[in-house]
C-alpha cells in the first residue's frame, strides 16, 4: 500500500509542476487563493456556524492557510508535504473513514480551515463530494467557481459594477456604461463624489436636488470634463494597465490634496500634463528635451537675425 501512496503522491505533484510550467508567464494564476485576500475584497460582516455538509469539491477553491503549499487545482507544490500527503492516501486506499474537513463558505465558495491535505488527495483521486464542517461568511455576492485571485476579482467588480448602476441608475441617467475598473471597491468611491459633489449644490439651493439631478451635474460637470482633459492630453497611452476612470479618480484625488496646499489657482490641465511628463519612458523625456533645445537654438538664432536686419 505504501508504494501506491507514493506513486500517488508523485503524479499529484507532477500535475503541480505541469500547472506551474503551464502558467510560466503569469505564475500568479497557477497560485491558490488565500482567504485572507478574499476577505480583504469581499468584508463580510458577520461568521455564522452551519454545521455538517456534503461540499463540492469543485467549489473548495482555496485555503485559510496553506495556499502556499498546494497549487490552484489542490496538488502538492512541496515535497515537505509528502509524507502527510501519503498518511492520508493511505487511509483512503485502506478503506479508512477520515474526518470531516473545516470549511469556510464565502460567496458560495469554500475555503479549507483544516483538512487541505484530505481535499488534496480527494481531488487526485477524482472524488467530487467530501463531508465538511461548514462556518460561513456572510456577503451579498455569490461568485462562481475560480482558481485564480485574478478571476474572482473581475467576478467581484462585475458585481459592483450592476448594483452601482442599478442603484443610482447612473447609465439611464447619463447614457454612459463604461465607467469601468480594474479594482475592487472604485464604485463606492464614485458613489460617494456624487455625494459630495451633491453636498455642496445643496449648500447654495433652498432645496434639495433629487440624487438623480446630482448624478447628471456630477457627470457633465466635474466627470466629462476630466475625461475629455485626458483626452486631450493623450495621457492614456502611459497607463495602459489602468481604466479612464481609474485615471479620473487619480487625478482628482491629486488634483484635491494640491488645492489644499496652494488654493484654487492650481489648474487640472497643468496637473495633467506634469503626470504625463513624469509618466513618459527615460528615452521619451531624452528626445523631448533634445526637441525642446533645438527649438529654443531655432528661436534664438531667429531672434539675433530679425535683430541684425534692424
Amino acid at each position: 500500500m505504501l508504494q501506491e501512496a507514493e506513486n500517488d503522491f508523485v503524479k499529484a505533484r507532477n500535475k503541480a509542476l505541469f500547472n506551474e510550467i503551464q502558467h510560466f508567464l503569469n505564475p500568479e494564476e497557477a497560485k491558490m487563493i488565500s482567504l485572507k485576500a478574499v476577505k480583504k475584497l469581499l468584508k463580510p460582516e458577520t461568521e455564522t456556524y452551519v454545521g455538517m455538509q456534503v461540499v463540492p469539491i469543485s467549489q473548495i477553491i482555496g485555503s485559510e492557510g496553506r495556499y502556499k503549499d498546494f497549487d490552484n487545482q489542490f496538488f502538492p507544490k512541496k515535497s515537505i508535504i509528502k509524507e502527510r500527503w501519503e498518511h492520508v492516501d493511505e487511509a483512503v486506499i485502506n478503506n479508512i473513514v477520515l474526518p470531516p474537513i473545516k470549511v469556510y463558505e464565502l460567496g458560495g465558495l469554500y475555503f479549507v480551515r483544516d483538512g487541505n491535505h484530505r481535499v488534496s488527495v480527494a481531488k487526485a483521486k477524482g472524488v467530487e463530494f467530501i463531508d465538511a464542517e461548514v462556518t460561513s461568511l456572510q456577503t451579498e455576492i455569490r461568485l462562481s467557481p475560480v482558481r485564480t485571485l485574478q478571476g474572482m476579482i473581475k467576478q467581484i467588480i462585475s458585481y459592483e459594477k450592476r448594483n452601482f448602476y442599478m442603484e443610482t441608475s447612473f447609465g439611464d441617467i447619463t447614457d454612459y456604461w463604461c465607467l469601468d475598473f480594474k479594482t475592487a471597491g472604485q464604485y463606492d468611491v464614485i458613489y460617494q463624489h456624487i455625494l459630495t459633489h451633491k453636498y455642496f449644490i445643496n449648500l447654495s439651493k433652498p432645496q434639495e436636488i433629487s440624487m438623480e439631478e446630482a448624478v447628471k451635474s456630477w457627470f457633465d460637470t466635474v466627470y466629462m470634463p476630466v475625461v475629455c482633459a485626458i483626452e486631450k492630453s493623450k495621457i492614456m497611452k502611459y497607463f495602459k494597465n489602468n481604466t479612464v476612470s481609474e485615471l479620473y479618480i487619480f487625478i482628482i484625488n491629486f488634483f484635491d490634496e494640491l488645492k489644499k496646499k496652494f488654493g484654487e489657482d492650481v489648474q487640472l490641465d497643468q496637473i495633467i500634463y506634469d503626470i504625463k511628463e513624469e509618466r513618459k519612458p527615460p528615452i521619451e523625456k531624452k528626445i523631448t528635451n533634445i526637441i525642446q533645445k533645438v527649438k529654443l537654438k531655432i528661436k534664438s538664432r531667429k531672434t539675433k537675425r530679425e535683430g541684425a536686419k534692424k
